[in-house]
C-alpha cells in the first residue's frame, strides 16, 4: 500500500520581501508560530511561507501576491502518493512548475487561491479531501481612533507616509535614481513632494529624484503634472514619456497581470506603457515609488460607479476598498481575494515584469492604520460629495505640516482616465466584461 507523503514547493523569491526589523528566515519563523500579534510586528512589506511537519502557515502584506495549489502526486512504482502544495507569486509559474513535473493534467487557473492579504492562513498538508484552510487576521486597525480635527488628522496621515518613505530611502544605495510615476494628484503628489522632503532631510542629493508622467496623446495628466509642478518651482523633475495607445495589447496585460477586471486591466495597461518606456530610456533604472493604495486608504472611489456598494457599506466595513468583503463573506473570491489585496497585481506585475523595485508607501499597515483611524462618518455624516472632498483636504493639509509646501489639488481622476483623451480611451478600453474575460480564458486554452 502507497504512504501518503507531502510536499512543499516555495517558488517564491525571499529576496523581494523588503523587512525593516529581522531577516527573512526570523520573519519566517514568526509566520510559522503562529502568533497574529507578533506577524503585525514584522515591519515591512512580505509574502512569507513556513512549514512544521504537514502544517504550513503563510501569511503577505497587501502589495505582495502569494498564491497556491495543491496537486496530487501518485507513483505506483515508487509507492509514492499525496499532495504537493506549489507557492508563487504568478498562476503562470504554479502552471510551469506543474508541467515540468508532469501535473499539468490538474491545473485549471481557478483552483488556484490567494493567501488574503492581512490573514494568517494555515493549511495541512493531509491529502484527499483537501481541507480547507482557516484564516486569523494579524492587522486589524481601530476604526474611529483620530479626533475630527483634519489638521492633526493630515499630518498623523502624511506624518505616517513620511516614515515609511524614509525606512525605504535609507536601503536605496545612495547614487540610485529614484522615479516616481506621477499625474499631479493627491496621492502622486503627495508622495513626490514627501519623498523630495525627506531626501533634503536625510542629507540625500533630490536631484536623483524623477517626476514620470505618461502620455498617450491628448490626456489631461501631463497638463496637470505641469500645472502641479510649476507653481512649486519644480518642473526641472517632470518628464514625460510618450507612448502610441496603439501599441497598447489588452491581451498582453491580462498574461501580465492574470486577471481580467476591467478597470484594473485599463490601469496595468498605463503602468506597462509607462514602465515599459521608461526602461527603454533608461536600460539601469531600478527605483520606482508609487501613490497606490492612497484612494483605497481615503475610500475615494466613485460608489455610484459600483452597483453593490453604498456610502454606508464603504464607511460601516473595516478596510473594504483594501480587502474587499472578507474572507467570511460569500462574494470573497478565493482565486483571488478581493479589494486591493486582489488588484495590487496592476502595480506588482508591470514592475517584476520589467525589472524595477517598486514601492507602494500608502499600502503599508503602519499607513493603512492611520487611514482606518479616521472619523469618517463624524466627518461625513455619510454624505457623499464631503467623502469624496476629504481626501484632498486631509493630504493637502498633511503635505502643509510635514513638508512646508502648500500642494495643489486637483479633482480625481482615474490613471487611464489621465493617459489619454476619452475618444482614444473609448476606442481602446470601450469592451465589454465579457470581452476580458474571454481573452483571460484564451491563456490557458
Amino acid at each position: 500500500m502507497s504512504e501518503p507523503i507531502e510536499r512543499l514547493v516555495d517558488l517564491t523569491d525571499p529576496g523581494l520581501n523588503r523587512l525593516y526589523n529581522m531577516p527573512v528566515e526570523a520573519a519566517r519563523a514568526v509566520v510559522d508560530r503562529g502568533d497574529p500579534s507578533e506577524i503585525r510586528r514584522i515591519d515591512g512589506s512580505f509574502a512569507l511561507v513556513a512549514r512544521s511537519g504537514k502544517r504550513v502557515r503563510m501569511a503577505r502584506s497587501i502589495d505582495r501576491p502569494l498564491r497556491y495549489f495543491i496537486a496530487k502526486r501518485h507513483t505506483p512504482a515508487a509507492r509514492v502518493s499525496g499532495p504537493c502544495l506549489v507557492v508563487a507569486d504568478r498562476i503562470s509559474t504554479i502552471h510551469d512548475f506543474l508541467r515540468s513535473v508532469e501535473l499539468d493534467d490538474q491545473f485549471q487557473p481557478s483552483y488556484t487561491r490567494m493567501v488574503p492579504a492581512h490573514y494568517l492562513l494555515e493549511i495541512q498538508l493531509l491529502g484527499c479531501p483537501d481541507p480547507n484552510p482557516s484564516y486569523t487576521r494579524f492587522f486589524t486597525p481601530r476604526r474611529d481612533a483620530l479626533p475630527t480635527d483634519l489638521d492633526e488628522i493630515g499630518g498623523r496621515y502624511i506624518g505616517a507616509l513620511a516614515e515609511e518613505i524614509g525606512k525605504w530611502l535609507r536601503r536605496v544605495r545612495g547614487t540610485e535614481p529614484i522615479g516616481v510615476p506621477f499625474s499631479g494628484g493627491v496621492d502622486s503628489g503627495a508622495v513626490f513632494l514627501v519623498t523630495y522632503h525627506v531626501m533634503r532631510r536625510l542629507g540625500m542629493n533630490p536631484g536623483r529624484l524623477k517626476a514620470f508622467t505618461l502620455s498617450l496623446g491628448d490626456g489631461p495628466d501631463l497638463r496637470q503634472a505641469r500645472a502641479f509642478l510649476e507653481p512649486l518651482g519644480l518642473s526641472l523633475f517632470l518628464e514625460p514619456i510618450e507612448a502610441d495607445p496603439a501599441s497598447v495589447d489588452l491581451g498582453e496585460v491580462i498574461r501580465v497581470i492574470e486577471d481580467y477586471k476591467p478597470l484594473d486591466v485599463q490601469c496595468a495597461a498605463m503602468a506597462l506603457a509607462l514602465l515599459r518606456g521608461i526602461r527603454e530610456r533608461y536600460p539601469e533604472w531600478r527605483y520606482l515609488i508609487d501613490g497606490d493604495g492612497g484612494d483605497e486608504n481615503l475610500k475615494d472611489y466613485p460608489i455610484e460607479e459600483n452597483k453593490e456598494l453604498t456610502v454606508r457599506s464603504v464607511l460601516n466595513n473595516l478596510m473594504l476598498y483594501q480587502e474587499g468583503w472578507g474572507v467570511d463573506s460569500i462574494k470573497h473570491s478565493l482565486t483571488y481575494s478581493g479589494g486591493q489585496s486582489r488588484s495590487s497585481t496592476r502595480t506588482y506585475s508591470p514592475a517584476r515584469l520589467l525589472g524595477f523595485d517598486g514601492f507602494s508607501p500608502f499600502t503599508l499597515p503602519n499607513v493603512i492604520e492611520v487611514a482606518e483611524g479616521i472619523p469618517f462618518i463624524a466627518l461625513t455624516q455619510y454624505d457623499v460629495p464631503r467623502l469624496y472632498a476629504l481626501k484632498g483636504e486631509i493630504v493637502s493639509r498633511g503635505v502643509r505640516a510635514v513638508t512646508g509646501w502648500e500642494m495643489p489639488v486637483f479633482e480625481k481622476r482615474r490613471f487611464q482616465h489621465g493617459a489619454l483623451g476619452s475618444d482614444a480611451f473609448h476606442r481602446h478600453f470601450a469592451q465589454p466584461d465579457a470581452h476580458y474575460r474571454r481573452l483571460f480564458q484564451s491563456l490557458w486554452a
